[in-house]
């Protein structure tokens, strides 16, 4: 019986704060924010602001189901009113589609209200709400999100101040979190121990900023100040930053693909350009996997660096073989399969006079479950190219992960039971050759990453619900 092939990956969330001193609305500043974020969510936006200076620091808020510019408009964004914000842009790798798991998350109890926007996923999260439901947390939702905003606001009510609640809260959290709050006069930014996800802070004139990415803070003109370290928990107050940690510094784990595919070319995480580290990862699969060729493509976004890299390490001309329809969201959003792959022909055309006649190399990403790499070597020999040679600047997934990214169960990722040439055969690639494993470290050099969806080493532990299950499906992917 042939296997329901998914295409392409699932990302996490995107997280942005602001807060001016000068006491201006930072509503505006948010939304360019998100904007800028938008690769990293596209099922649902929103904004959250308080006014510091009023009376009653009421939080006012919208969010919804769509795009930046599809949730808010000009009206919406005058009639939010504050000079400290929170925003966040979601993709669902936990919880359902919905307008109730919008973030952020605004919370009203005894001490106040917080706002919360979180990036990640937490692999303890159905044994903490279990614990809250006991002490009378009734959710709203069904996301691991809802349940950290909660453990906030319970840890409050016997907390000095909140970014103590948020210390307090975060030593029970277990997996990958990038976390920014919003009270009444703080603006808190947290990352998990690990440092799964990024988080990092800007600064422009007397407005403080918190992005998961550095390329949102250039979107409106921001300075760049830092990363935000694994495990540390930063506190915007009086125009200062103050920071405190989680716990002892551990041996961290940042996410591989941040730098291989789900961050913006243009962002620097932790001290290392993406950009360079994926023509690193291209340079090196010209290294290894070389072959005879007219031709080096890349598959829009996160292929076209590595394609440039493996140009340059080669000496094969580099070429824009796709048209890409930037309106079209990214393939994985889409629900049914039949849905997906039309989106692939939407989103991408091949330059028929570019290729035709040619031996191309196409350099991607990655290959997760199949369908979308098949899809575009068939579209390129359609337009005729002579031969494609398939290149992949990451190795064969064969794990889910737990951390914020939408990797499926193993059942569904191709690698888990094919061999390379029998994935080779899948695509009808003329050949196919994958990063190394032993070859990551030379894309972020001196910086300790999570390697699991390619090795099963899941450093930020395993769901309790996921535990019995089997790491991988005894079934072959049939193409």
């Amino acid at each position: 019986m042939t296997k329901e092939i998914l295409t392409g990956l699932g990302e996490e969330c995107g997280v942005f704060g602001a807060y001016d001193f000068d006491g201006d609305d930072v509503a505006s500043y948010i939304y360019y924010g998100l904007f800028a974020l938008q690769h990293r969510g596209q099922e649902s936006a929103g904004i959250s602001v308080t006014d510091t200076d009023g009376e009653s620091k009421n939080v006012m808020y919208h969010k919804d189901t769509g795009l930046v510019n599809e949730v808010f408009n000009k009206n919406t964004l005058n009639s939010l009113k504050g000079n400290l914000g929170v925003g966040h842009v979601r993709y669902s790798t936990a919880g359902g589609v919905g307008r109730e798991n919008a973030q952020p998350f605004v919370i009203h109890y005894q001490k106040g209200i917080l706002s919360m926007a979180h990036n990640g996923n937490l692999t303890n999260a159905s044994q903490l709400k279990e614990e809250l439901s006991q002490t009378g947390a009734i959710f709203q939702t069904n996301t691991d999100s809802e349940v950290i905003a909660y453990l906030i606001a319970k840890e409050r009510l016997t907390s000095e101040t909140v970014e103590e609640a948020v210390k307090s809260a975060t030593q029970k959290l277990a997996g990958a979190f990038s976390l920014v709050v919003g009270s009444p006069s703080k603006l808190i930014g947290a990352r998990d121990p690990l440092g799964f996800r990024p988080l990092c802070i800007g600064r422009k004139d007397n407005t403080l900023f918190l992005s998961s990415e550095s390329a949102a803070l250039d979107t409106i003109g921001a300075e760049f100040i830092r990363d935000v370290k694994p495990g540390e928990i930063v506190t915007i107050v009086d125009n200062e930053i103050y920071s405190d940690r989680i716990c002892p510094p551990v041996a961290e784990a940042r996410c591989i693909f941040e730098y291989i595919y789900f961050a913006r070319t243009d962002s620097c995480i932790d001290g290392q350009s993406v950009y360079v580290s994926r023509t690193k990862a291209g340079a090196i699969l010209a290294k290894n996997a070389p072959v005879e060729a007219d031709l080096v493509v890349g598959v829009p976004e996160s292929g076209l660096a590595a394609a440039i890299g493996y140009s340059e390490e080669s000496g094969i001309p580099y070429g824009m073989a796709f048209y890409k329809n930037s309106y079209v969201g990214r393939t994985f959003i889409k629900p049914k399969q039949n849905e997906r792959t039309s989106s692939v022909q939407a989103k991408l055309n091949v330059i028929r006079e570019v290729v035709k006649g040619k031996r191309i190399v196409m350099v991607d990403d990655s290959i997760v479950r199949g369908t979308t790499i098949k899809n575009i070597v068939k579209m390129l020999k359609n337009a005729g190219a002579l031969e494609v040679h398939v290149r992949v600047s990451s190795p064969p997934f064969k794990f889910p992960c737990y951390y914020g990214t939408d990797v499926p169960t193993s059942e569904n990722l191709v690698a888990c039971n094919n061999s390379i040439e029998e994935i080779r055969q899948g695509i009808n690639a003329d050949s196919l050759s994958f990063l190394g494993l032993e070859d990551l470290q030379e894309l972020c050099p001196g910086l300790e990453f999570c390697d699991a969806c390619f090795t099963g080493n899941h450093r930020g532990g395993v769901p309790k619900e996921e535990v019995d299950m089997k790491a991988c499906s005894s079934e072959k992917i049939v193409f």
